[in-house]
């Protein structure tokens, strides 16, 4: 199987721009110097540091997955 695809959709789920920000991300969080939005906080969290990259890879306009369903708190 060639590099980069999956079996199950037939395509990659996210684009190149997706990986490099999501690198970059990384790279500054073990640097230290990853802040997060409106706080301006150290970002400190490995899963964190992924969603800030995915998020900015969205704002890019790379190929990312919508968020789906399970944002947010559910009421009944």
């Amino acid at each position: 199987m060639p590099k980069g695809k999956s079996s199950r959709s037939g395509g990659r789920k996210y684009g190149d721009k997706a990986s490099q920000k999501v690198e970059k991300a990384m790279h500054e969080k073990k640097r230290g110097t990853l802040r997060s939005g409106r706080s301006g906080k150290k970002v400190t969290s490995r899963k964190q540091a992924i969603a800030i990259g995915l998020s900015e890879a969205r704002r890019a306009g790379g190929k990312v997955p919508s968020r789906g369903r399970s944002r947010g708190g559910r009421k009944k």
